[in-house]
């Protein structure tokens, strides 16, 4: 008992970097706690301060369910769920439940495009524009000339020159479906290709390479390179060449409608809903026709977010393909060392401190002659975390509501630092044969 506080002590509380996927116009609603918060999943002595922190966390942000898991030494030790998957019905969240991940996509994207390293397919400084050269901008479009300069390494660390918090015209083409389908004359809500082609009609930012800034649209574009590359529609690709092979089949990509939300899968919320219902906020579809909607179900377009920030998954998958990328010998990983390192070891500074820096889709923190990595996640109705600790503990939170004001996503990564640090004794059991 002695020894497991002394080592949990050790381990570090890392920093986050919040980047928010989408922002959702202002409202200015009460938040309404759920007065309970059911607990599914077998209860794990000794870790009973992830049941207490993380219902503490959803009470404070309102938040009405999630799941967490948690893994050490390859063995999943912890996995729970907390509130409702669906609170009009009662329904308690599983612990193997499906939610959006949001931007917790972008390691699986950064682990396909690696794995076309590892077949000789594609290289860190390949060009980018001769694999989007038959997606054409707008007729009597000027293309930016430093279009040429990007790589795929610009995209992996958001360096590829666009600046969706620039003053003054700043945007995420995202957010602009209707705009970007009918500069190019293509359907509306616009997809992947459409918004490549609308951009390519916009001036950059800043010089490829020279600085950082998040970029959903850097790797909406890398989701086309690894289409272009490998014959194979992107879900598909990563589903047969880095999901598959570890074990993470549950995982697939989410859809912006209600009616098309996969089995198993929760119902999204607002906090600042008072009733933590489907009401409010309406904001118009992105489907035409489609009059408004909560801004959950249509509001954003979830697909063409697909390499970006589109996939569903639960908390044991996410382990589970953690497992196989994360340089540990105690499950096999899908990537060489080599490639574990280049996509960690590197990359533009993110925190004030200078003490960590976003690789190729991750954010690390060296420390101890390890490092600890993690990637935050939101959107309306989702905030999702996932963390890997440099001794060989990695943690997943995904929950089925966010809050901006004040920031969910932060507040989930401390929370599960802090249950960490709470815990007493260690299991020894291994339940990813208990799931799915």
């Amino acid at each position: 008992m002695k020894r497991a506080r002394a080592l949990l002590a050790g381990w570090l509380v890392a920093a986050s970097f919040a980047a928010c996927d989408k922002t959702p116009p202002p409202v200015s609603l009460p938040v309404t706690p759920p007065a309970e918060i059911p607990i599914s999943g077998a209860a794990v002595p000794g870790m009973e301060s992830y049941d207490q922190t993380i219902t503490e966390f959803m009470r404070k942000f309102a938040i009405p369910g999630g799941a967490v898991a948690v893994m050490r030494d390859g063995k999943l030790i912890y996995a729970r769920g907390f509130g409702y998957a669906d609170v009009e019905a009662k329904a308690p969240v599983q612990p193997n439940a499906l939610l959006r991940i949001a931007s917790v996509s972008k390691p699986i994207t950064a682990a396909a495009i690696m794995t076309l390293m590892e077949e000789g397919k594609l290289h860190l400084d390949d060009r980018v524009a001769p694999l989007i050269a038959h997606l054409t901008p707008a007729p009597g479009a000027t293309v930016d000339p430093r279009w040429e300069q990007i790589t795929i390494r610009h995209l992996l660390n958001h360096a590829g020159g666009w600046d969706r918090t620039k003053p003054n015209g700043g945007f995420d083409p995202i957010d602009r479906p209707a705009i970007a389908a009918a500069a190019v004359n293509a359907p509306a809500p616009a997809s992947g290709e459409t918004l490549i082609r609308y951009m390519k009609g916009m001036p950059l930012d800043f010089n490829p390479g020279e600085r950082f800034a998040y970029s959903n649209f850097g790797y909406i574009i890398l989701g086309r390179v690894i289409e272009r590359v490998s014959g194979m529609r992107y879900e598909e690709y990563v589903r047969a060449r880095v999901l598959q092979p570890v074990g993470a089949t549950r995982t697939r990509q989410g859809r912006s409608r209600m009616s098309d939300a996969h089995p198993e899968e929760v119902k999204y919320y607002s906090p600042l809903d008072p009733g933590l219902g489907m009401t409010a906020p309406l904001v118009p579809s992105v489907f035409p026709g489609e009059g408004t909607v909560p801004i959950n179900y249509g509001g954003f377009h979830l697909e063409v977010s697909d390499a970006s920030g589109a996939w569903v998954s639960s908390t044991v998958d996410l382990l589970r393909f953690l497992a196989g990328v994360d340089g540990r010998a105690t499950r096999p990983d899908i990537l060489s060392a080599g490639l574990v390192a280049e996509m960690t070891s590197t990359g533009p500074t993110v925190c004030a401190s200078g003490a960590c820096f976003y690789g190729l889709g991750w954010f690390v923190r060296p420390t101890h002659g390890d490092a600890n990595w993690w990637h935050g996640g939101s959107l309306p109705g989702t905030t999702a975390m996932r963390v890997r600790s440099y001794d060989n503990v990695s943690m997943v939170g995904l929950f089925n509501a966010r809050s901006l004001t004040p920031n969910s996503e932060p507040a989930l990564e401390a929370a599960l630092w802090s249950a960490l640090a709470g815990v007493t004794s260690i299991p020894t059991h291994d339940l990813f044969s208990t799931f799915q």
